[in-house]
């Protein structure tokens, strides 16, 4: 989506140090977002949101709890607005959790860039680039590609921006061909 800088995985909302993949504690497995508020709004993102779960349906457990951490009033009274919206065009219960953000942890390399981490090519170019897994976790390069490769964005986006992902050729073609958007 344009107007997205970064995204991240890992654990939030609980109070467990150091939580991990095996070791959650009380924390919500959860997305970090960066955005760039000039291109996207706060109630775009949150459209996003609202629009890939079911928020009508009860979190089995608090690691996957749906769930809004807000980091301040105005987002919090966003997403209450944009929940009492989404409530009342379904005229039922919207049960996703908004609550204070609190320490967020990085969760495991594995975890990062699922979509991009499945296609061996293109990682393969990237770790030429990042041979530091913290480089390629806070790239927005990768993020981008990441979030191509889900699904989100526009093949009119896609076009604009591919020759500043720093993909070869090849690199290029393959991104292309593994694309296919939600819209």
């Amino acid at each position: 989506m344009e107007g997205i800088v970064r995204t991240r995985v890992g654990y939030s909302g609980g109070t467990t140090p150091a939580p991990t993949y095996r070791s959650l504690g009380d924390h919500t497995e959860t997305v970090q977002i960066d955005f760039d508020p000039a291109r996207i709004t706060y109630e775009q993102l949150l459209q996003v949101f609202w629009n890939s779960h079911d928020p009508t349906d009860r979190s089995w457990s608090r690691q996957y709890r749906n769930v809004i951490f807000y980091h301040n009033e105005e987002q919090k009274n966003a997403a209450e607005r944009t929940k009492d919206r989404i409530a009342a065009q379904l005229g039922q219960t919207v049960r996703t959790d908004i609550v204070p953000a609190t320490a967020f942890y990085l969760a495991e390399d594995y975890h990062q860039k699922f979509h991009l981490q499945q296609d061996p090519v293109l990682t393969g170019e990237f770790d030429a680039i990042y041979p530091v897994m913290k480089d390629f976790v806070n790239s927005t390069a990768v993020s981008r590609i990441n979030g191509y490769l889900g699904g989100y964005g526009t093949s009119a986006q896609l076009e604009q921006e591919i020759g500043l992902l720093g993909l070869s050729p090849s690199g290029m073609k393959r991104l292309r061909e593994s694309v296919h958007f939600r819209n």
